[in-house]
């Protein structure tokens, strides 16, 4: 009786075309039967089992026998658990990030350095380039604004004259002069433009303060909270100089003005803008409103918004530009 079985497992799975001894042709005569078979016996013939127990789905791994299906040549690969290309993306995207962070984390470890000393010394670079960068390069002889004027013509101002370096006294109106004096004033440079056409002026200014910057992001968030750049009784005046095209332009030629409060450099950016023939200004408007679309106010009519926002614009990136010059130089 126990042999019958193991015949039976024996002939389960024979190699393809090989010869069928004895033991195997019973085994065969056995599957052979089937209910759905014409002319089928009622009931399994003599002999016949029934399944066995160890060839079912449920039988365990050690037992279960390899079985071939004879699947077509296009198939013959069994589908497996397949990743999705964008899954595999991520997952390739994913492990170069922690790679890189890992990198840099280790990088900044092993020589000492971080992120906070690197930003302090970028800082302190910039509150020293008053003094180690050439005035041409801060506010070069001529500056182009492509697309920096009304409905985005381009424009073109000449520098006209340079005032000396020195404090911040009369530079401001006196409210704007209290605003910023908890960061002081280490050096103040400006500059003064015209257009083209020499029917505007523009006075453009960097502050350099003595702040930290903890203080200039403590300035900075007050000016966007409080709208201090938008009030008329805070504008930076204009430095007019003998024999220019901007020897009129005083402090009731102001028309537009903007003022940036840059918080990655102890600097203020601001510029003020005008009209070159010396006529007064009513009603200044900022140039934030000034550039905007629909406005109809003079100084908006006139473009002496785009004047002080393109030219303040331009200089602050002169500024950066060399920050970055200076940054990249060996100590």
């Amino acid at each position: 009786m126990t042999d019958a079985p193991q015949a039976r497992r024996g002939a389960a799975a024979p190699a393809a075309g090989a010869g069928r001894t004895g033991a195997g042709v019973a085994g065969a005569q056995e599957r052979a039967w089937s209910p759905l078979t014409p002319g089928h016996p009622v009931g399994p013939p003599p002999g016949f089992a029934g399944p066995d127990p160890a060839l079912s789905w449920g039988a365990g791994a050690a037992v279960r026998p390899v079985v071939s299906f004879g699947e077509p040549e296009a198939f013959s690969e069994r589908p497996g658990h397949r990743v999705a290309p964008r899954t595999a993306v991520a997952a390739a995207c994913l492990v170069l990030g922690l790679g890189l962070i890992g990198g840099a984390a280790t990088g900044s470890w092993l020589t000492g350095g971080g992120g906070d000393a690197t930003a302090g010394d970028h800082f302190a670079t910039a509150g020293a380039l008053w003094h180690s960068v050439p005035v041409d390069q801060l506010f070069p002889p001529t500056v182009q604004g492509p697309g920096a004027g009304p409905g985005g013509a381009d424009r073109t101002w000449t520098r006209i004259a340079v005032a000396p370096d020195g404090g911040c006294a009369h530079a401001f109106d006196p409210l704007l002069q209290k605003v910023l004096a908890p960061v002081g004033c280490r050096r103040l440079l400006r500059a003064t433009y015209t257009d083209a056409t020499q029917s505007y002026v523009t006075t453009v200014g960097l502050l350099f303060t003595e702040a930290d910057p903890a203080a200039m992001s403590a300035l900075a968030h007050r000016f966007r909270t409080e709208r201090l750049d938008r009030r008329a009784d805070l504008m930076p005046r204009p430095y007019a100089a003998e024999g220019t095209a901007a020897a009129g332009f005083g402090d009731r030629q102001r028309a537009s003005w903007t003022i940036s409060v840059l918080t990655d450099a102890p600097v203020v950016v601001y510029a003020v803008s005008g009209w070159a023939d010396g006529r007064a200004a009513d009603a200044p408007q900022p140039a934030a409103d000034a550039v905007a679309d629909g406005a109809t106010t003079p100084p908006a009519q006139a473009g002496l918004g785009n004047e002080a926002q393109g030219l303040a614009d331009r200089i602050e990136r002169r500024l950066r530009q060399n920050l970055g010059t200076a940054t990249e130089k060996p100590s």
